[in-house]
């Protein structure tokens, strides 16, 4: 009997959908069935499979270990925590792959999974390529088996030991009533300093604020608390742990570029010349910093699973997304972790005897900057309308960076158009030094997209 998964849930790097709409344990059941499959072929037969704390995640799970277990796998279950804990688990285990049941930073209602093949990202053509066979029942048939290993403990201690602070800090930790909860309190127990935990109770109808640490208005009891209780800093996480946001003493945003700033240039003093990477919305102070610490600043595309990939091409020890996706292969494994990040930066604010993290943002050359702006667009015609400005900027000779759309240097600053990998909408971002070249920055993009026949609505 065929079955066919709803043509919307198969992304670019993870699967998602809406649960009782499009998606369902009889996706997951079937997920298990070809992802256990493929992975038999390859020669292998264990995989890790974690779950967030999102209501529908339990049934999720269980339906993809049935299908996994009937291909003959033998899955590692280590129950519910953040997607890192999972990605920490296939490495520590040596497993041939690894599921995580996750919704991400999406509402409830939705819920989905992230995938590792062979101790590599599993995305792309690889996930869609699930369609089809699934469709045709291409499945393994085997006996498999359940080994419940509950590997929270270890992920923790292992986050402890590359905490290098000296001094004891203040720190605010947001965990949003995401998956980070799992690990959290336990975590600042055995910190040095005085730590404050909001919203650590894993509840997955999110009831206090959205997890999702690259809005503004999610961060703002984060904020009110820093400045409440006299922290030194405050941290926040998306729902499933693997983003990180920062917040300074005086309440202000740290966004994933200037994180990664502070983060490179500790490294670069012990590994000069190191080549760190941020993806294509970064600001131009990240790349002008590291050069000047004497770094390698490489731009890339947007997206988790292709960063790490560039990250294993290039030899990277760091690289991160303004999305809050940091990733370390310095003392650790090369995959996104928003605790391990944050155990880094107050590593680094911990040892600093001169200054506080308020003082060295203010360090930072400040640039003005938009949100980041989305325009619908329909999926068969975005990257048709990237590709129709690009043959324009280079009619009129325009300086384009196309590593990732299309990404212009101006005398005035920069401007970005690139198509969404997982949703209808282009994606822009403008950066200038003033508010007159920001202006121009907007109508040079507006222009552009006019062109195209797409709406500024």
């Amino acid at each position: 009997m065929t079955y066919a998964f709803h043509p919307s849930i198969l992304r670019e790097y993870d699967i998602r959908g809406i649960i009782g709409e499009t998606l369902s344990s009889d996706d997951a059941l079937h997920l298990g069935k070809a992802f256990g499959t493929n992975v038999r072929r390859n020669g292998g037969s264990v995989v890790a499979v974690g779950r967030d704390g999102r209501m529908s995640s339990p049934v999720l799970a269980q339906a993809l270990i049935e299908g996994l277990v009937s291909t003959g796998c033998t899955v590692r279950d280590i129950g519910m925590g953040p997607t890192p804990m999972l990605y920490y688990a296939a490495k520590a285990r040596e497993c041939d792959g690894g599921i995580m049941v996750t919704g991400s930073h999406n509402p409830p209602d939705h819920n989905g999974f992230k995938l590792v093949f062979a101790n590599k990202p599993f995305f792309g053509d690889a996930i869609r390529a699930l369609g089809p066979q699934v469709a045709a029942g291409d499945f393994v048939i085997g006996d498999g088996s359940v080994i419940l290993d509950p590997i929270a403990d270890e992920y923790t201690a292992r986050l402890l030991k590359d905490y290098d602070g000296i001094k004891p800090l203040t720190v605010v930790w947001d965990c949003g009533n995401g998956a980070a909860g799992r690990i959290i309190p336990d975590l600042v127990s055995q910190l040095p300093g005085r730590h404050v935990v909001l919203f650590g109770d894993v509840d997955g109808t999110f009831p206090n604020h959205h997890p999702d640490p690259t809005e503004p208005h999610n961060l703002v009891d984060l904020q009110n608390w820093v400045q409440a209780e006299g922290a030194d800093l405050g941290v926040a996480f998306d729902g499933d742990g693997d983003r990180l946001g920062v917040v300074d003493s005086l309440g202000r945003i740290l966004w994933g570029d200037q994180i990664l700033v502070i983060l490179a240039e500790d490294l670069l003093k012990r590994m000069p010349g190191a080549t760190i990477i941020a993806d294509v919305k970064a600001s131009k102070v990240f790349f002008d910093e590291v050069t000047r610490l004497g770094g390698k600043a490489l731009m890339g595309r947007t997206g988790h699973s292709l960063v790490k990939t560039m990250m294993a091409e290039t030899g990277a020890p760091l690289a991160g997304e303004m999305s809050g996706h940091i990733f370390f292969a310095d003392h650790w494994y090369g995959f996104d972790d928003g605790l391990y990040a944050a155990i880094r930066l107050l590593g680094i604010v911990a040892r600093w005897t001169d200054q506080t993290l308020a003082q060295r943002r203010d360090l930072l050359p400040q640039m003005i900057n938009t949100p980041e702006l989305r325009f619908p667009c329909a999926e068969e015609r975005k990257f048709q309308v990237v590709a129709e400005v690009k043959a324009r900027l280079a009619q009129q000779g325009a300086k384009v960076n196309d590593v990732d759309g299309v990404r212009v240097d101006t005398d005035q600053g920069w401007w970005l158009l690139r198509a969404s990998n997982t949703q209808a909408v282009l994606v822009a971002r403008c950066e200038s030094a003033t508010e007159v070249g920001l202006y121009k920055l907007k109508v040079l993009l507006e222009d552009q997209l006019r062109l195209s026949g797409v709406s500024l609505a």
